[in-house]
Order: structure tokens, then sequence, then C-alpha cells
């Protein structure tokens, strides 16, 4: 969950950067010593996996499970459909319906969406777009792409494999996170996701924690 803050701007956030002056001022044993804490530094980005639950801010996710799923022929005509399932049970915690929405095409787009989806902004391993991806929740066993206000709902993420084509052994999802801040127009508190500014005019999102889900094989519907 992104840490409570006084700090309301409306610019994403910036990461430190340590003047080149004040590397010049170290000594060569304060050079080795920096250089080694850096290479020691743990990563950031906190790894979970299967069953585990993220403050995302704008929602609570449960990262279920991956699987492989089989639709079967409904008649002589039609074929056997498989698919890469990632599993989630997602909470919306705003005050709006949103949309499930679909992972972005391209990581510097991604800063713009609110939706659930819009959150997994790198999937790996990566599917070519003829096989997606596809996303829905699950509401009384309906399909809905809508996530009401403090509604648990499980979406589902699908990718359909091709002829012959394996499924992985595992998917590693990065995960963003959103936070409130005032709106560029006006004081209003808006969500938006946490992101950093990557030049000018340009911003990428914060990965919030990277997720790695078995594939589970053999299932059917």
């Amino acid at each position: 969950m992104t840490e409570p803050s006084g700090d309301r701007s409306n610019k994403p956030r910036r990461p430190v950067v340590v003047p080149a002056i004040a590397l010049t001022a170290l000594t060569v044993i304060g050079i080795t010593a920096l250089l080694g804490g850096l290479n020691e530094a743990p990563d950031e980005v906190e790894p979970l996996g299967q069953g585990a639950v993220l403050d995302q801010g704008l929602y609570d996710t449960k990262f279920v499970e991956s699987r492989v799923r089989v639709e079967r022929a409904q008649n002589d005509f039609d074929e056997d459909k498989r698919f890469l399932e990632v599993v989630f049970d997602v909470t919306n915690k705003g005050d709006e319906t949103l949309p499930v929405g679909l992972p972005p095409e391209k990581l510097e787009h991604a800063f713009t969406s609110t939706t659930f989806a819009g959150s997994l902004v790198k999937i790996t391993p990566a599917f070519d777009r003829d096989s997606g991806p596809f996303a829905f929740a699950l509401s009384k066993g309906d399909e809905t792409r809508q996530l009401h206000p403090g509604v648990p709902s499980q979406v589902i993420l699908r990718y359909r494999l091709k002829d012959g084509q394996q499924p992985p052994d595992k998917v590693t999802l990065d995960v963003a996170s959103f936070e409130l801040t005032e709106g560029f127009n006006n004081a209003e508190l808006e969500w938006g996701m946490v992101a950093e500014e990557a030049g000018e005019r340009s911003y990428l999102p914060v990965i919030k924690a990277r997720v790695t889900l078995p594939v589970k094989k053999g299932g059917t519907s």
C-alpha cells in the first residue's frame, strides 16, 4: 500500500538522484563502499506468490491462481479451445463503478489507467496480439466488465493458446498501485497510478509487487 503522505502534489513521484558533485567529493574508500552498498541493496519490488493479497490503493487484490482452461466444442462444427487464465479476487475500494480494463500494450502508456487490469503493467511470458488478452469479472455466474464499489469480484485474465502451443510453467506479473492526488484542474482528490518521471513529459509506473504463479494444467469447462 502506498504510504500516506502530507504531499498531495499532482505530479508523479520522482526518483532520488545523487548530485554528481557529491560523488566526486567522496574518497576512494568512500566510493568503494558506496558501490558495494549499491550492489548489495535489496530489490525494492515486493516478490509475491500464489494466494498473496496486495493492497493496491484503489483495489484489494488476491492472486488466486494461474491455470489452463479447456472449453470443449459444442458441436461438430466447433473445436476445443484452450486458454491460459490468471484468476484474481478483486474489490474496488473507490466510490465509482470502474471497468475491468485490459493490460497496457506499452509500458509508457500504463500510468494513465485507473482500471484493475491496467495495473498489470508487464506479463511474462509475453503473448502475441492474436492470443488476447481478454479480461472480465464474474458476478453471480455471469460475465461482466465492471467492478462495483465494495463488491468482491473474481476477475479472469485470459489468453488463447494456439494449436500445439505449450503453456508456460509459470506466469510473472509486474503490478502497479494507485494513490489519491489532487486533480490537474482542481483540488479535488482523484485516484491515479503511482508513477515516476522517465524523461520529458514521460512517466513510468512504479512497480509495487512482482507476482509469480505456477500454471496448473488440465482444467475443463
